[in-house]
């Protein structure tokens, strides 16, 4: 080739090849303009405090069966959002991100989440509990410490992650590592990671919903016991397009069975994160974008009906901005006023505005930036987390302190307003329960005049509980359907658990009682 011609077709190519690089480059950015912006954070807030106080009324009143009664809801309800724990649990890490920057530790945030003075049950009230032990994130939501770990408590407070990680699900993923490890493990992570990616997604997916169900799904490692759920509501929801009821009952027979958590292991109640989780989904599949259809269909599924119609809300004003929720829902949103969210600093401007500067401040440290009245986001697919499992095995039989199956040593006798229950505050006094399985639970109750005990496991010192109920609001107030004592994984034949009391109080109790309830026997069956 005539060497002149060679080095114009050279430099012809480089040119080519430098605009596609530009092209490509700029493809690889999104575009979101500020006011858009704070109208998405804006709507996901105010579809979070719609949906939970619509929700509200029937929480837990439909349990193993659809919400098939009328919802009793008008625009005012919303005012009772100030006195939600999923609301102001999740505003606490708001606050210590706001204070400590975007770095905060997990060990701060589980200080923090310790000394929070809210009411917490389930995996939150563990969670907090170990912490203020010493037992740190990530420990402090390990099965280890808790048969709490796949409960719905991290799903339910995730929502503020996505709400600042704008098209960023990577960054969301890793925030709900953090913080979702202080209470959870396991499939109660991925429920965070799976609502704040839908979040995530929600600001640059307006209309297809499904699509935005299938970005938080992608965030998860797809062979975890989560992800295998929402891939059915998927599928399941593509067969029987016009059909959620029928959704809701294979969810029901294939995943509604063998929940560990104490409270609802072999009982209706469920609070699982991912049967929860499937119905947050079911209400955005067959709501879509209709903000109304899509919390309602995800309260009538049941169970934990307030938190799940909380995050369907949030993800559908996410999708749709504030503007373009119906006048009827948002109404009496500005009622609120300066009135603070319970246990918190912040009004519904306060977290809206100050979820806005966090978004920023994350989309700029993803590698993005701000122009003018426009914010540039660079693009981020999702990517599985790391998969992480327990092996609880299937509950099989639930065996009350007062049955037979247990043996008491010394002085028990009933708990005051605690049905089928024993108490003890005398050293040495036994509780001894023998059972045949490969896991067990030891039920209690925590009360403010709780004490110490040791748990030996097959004539092993296993370990020291304790039944105080740590940040009590009041005297009276206590806490059934947890676990003082646990163990997976056990080979499978006879073994023997021993609860010695220790006549000691915890410090801050009034007394040293041990309040037993019942014992959870755990199975699974043989290897092939």
């Amino acid at each position: 080739m005539n060497p002149a011609l060679a080095a114009a077709f050279l430099g012809t190519f480089v040119m080519l090849l430098s605009t596609a690089v530009r092209a490509e480059t700029a493809h690889a950015d999104r575009v979101i303009s500020l006011s858009d912006l704070e109208d998405k954070i804006r709507g996901g807030w105010a579809g979070q405090v719609i949906g939970v106080s619509y929700g509200g009324p029937t929480e837990f009143k439909a349990m193993a069966r659809t919400f098939d009664w009328e919802i009793a809801w008008n625009p005012t309800s919303v005012k009772s959002a100030i006195d939600q724990d999923d609301l102001y649990t999740e505003m606490q890490f708001c606050a210590v991100l706001d204070k400590s920057g975007l770095d905060a530790s997990a060990e701060e945030l589980g200080q923090a989440f310790a000394q929070y003075p809210g009411s917490f049950w389930h995996a939150n009230l563990v969670g907090r509990r170990n912490v203020i032990r010493g037992i740190l994130p990530p420990l402090s939501g390990s099965p280890a410490y808790s048969a709490h770990a796949n409960d719905i408590d991290f799903q339910i407070e995730s929502d503020f992650i996505g709400l600042m990680c704008p098209g960023l699900p990577q960054a969301a993923n890793r925030f709900a590592d953090r913080v979702g490890h202080i209470m959870n493990y396991g499939d109660g992570v991925y429920g965070g990671m799976f609502v704040s990616g839908m979040y995530s997604a929600a600001f640059f997916e307006s209309s297809n919903a499904r699509a935005v169900v299938e970005s938080g799904l992608a965030c998860i490692p797809a062979e975890s016991r989560y992800a295998k759920v929402i891939a059915d509501t998927l599928r399941w929801s593509a067969e029987h397009p016009d059909d959620w009821k029928t959704v809701w009952r294979k969810l029901e027979e294939k995943w509604a069975q063998d929940d560990p958590c104490p409270g609802g292991a072999l009982k209706p109640f469920n609070i699982d994160a991912s049967i929860n989780g499937a119905y947050i989904a079911v209400g955005l599949l067959y709501g879509g974008t209709d903000f109304a259809k899509a919390i309602e269909i995800s309260t009538r599924c049941g169970q934990d009906s307030d938190c799940n119609p909380a995050s369907t809300g949030g993800i559908v004003g996410t999708m749709i901005g504030y503007n373009r929720i119906p006048d009827l829902w948002k109404q009496n949103i500005k009622d609120m006023g300066d009135t603070k969210f319970r246990f918190t600093e912040y009004s519904f401007e306060d977290i809206v505005n100050s979820t806005i500067e966090r978004a920023k401040k994350v989309v700029v440290r993803e590698g993005g930036r701000i122009e003018a009245d426009q914010i540039i986001v660079p693009v981020q697919k999702p990517v599985q987390h790391q998969l992480e499992q327990w092996e609880y095995g299937r509950p099989v039989r639930r065996v009350a302190i007062t049955d037979p199956g247990w043996s008491l040593k010394g002085n028990w006798e009933p708990a005051p307003r605690r049905v089928n229950s024993r108490r003890s505050n005398t050293a040495g006094d036994e509780a001894i329960f023998e059972f045949e399985g490969t896991g067990v639970t030891i039920g209690g109750a925590l009360v403010t005049d709780g004490g110490l005990a040791d748990v030996y496991l097959d004539g092993k010192f296993q370990s020291m509980t304790d039944c105080f109920l740590d940040c009590a609001r009041g005297r009276a107030e206590s806490r059934g359907d947890m676990d003082i004592a646990r163990a997976f994984g056990l080979t499978r034949g006879k073994h023997l658990v021993r609860v010695v009391v220790k006549g000691s109080k915890f410090k801050g109790s009034t007394n040293s009682w041990v309040v037993l309830t019942d014992a959870v026997v755990f199975d699974r069956p043989p290897a092939p």
